[in-house]
């Protein structure tokens, strides 16, 4: 199975037989569908010990950057905004963080 002609010809044929079919196979419909993305997703995108390198170097760069970061504004939060200054920063930073930790991973 070649990249460019991915699971489009499956995916029609099986689109066909679930209106043959009709509602009562759809949960199935739904779950081969699934399974022939996944499969084409690994086949385009094998991991590599290269990919887990840069992913590593930049989950290692988002947290220097942060507390880089985190330092001058923690600072200038205080200076201007006291304690609700510092609680808005350090959500913003946790937020960040969590939401880069969370992310979909590109594999």
């Amino acid at each position: 199975m070649t990249t460019s002609e991915l699971p489009r010809g499956d995916l029609a044929a099986s689109l066909a037989a679930r209106r043959e079919l009709g509602p009562d196979y759809d949960a199935a419909f739904v779950e081969a569908v699934a399974e022939r993305i996944e499969q084409a997703t690994a086949v385009r995108r094998p991991i590599s010990a290269e990919t887990e390198k840069g992913e590593r170097a930049v989950t290692v760069t988002i947290a220097c950057v942060s507390l880089g970061v985190s330092i001058p504004v923690t600072a200038i939060a205080a200076v201007q905004a006291g304690l609700a200054g510092l609680v808005v920063v350090w959500l913003a930073i946790a937020v960040i963080n969590v939401a880069f930790a969370l992310r979909p991973r590109l594999r």
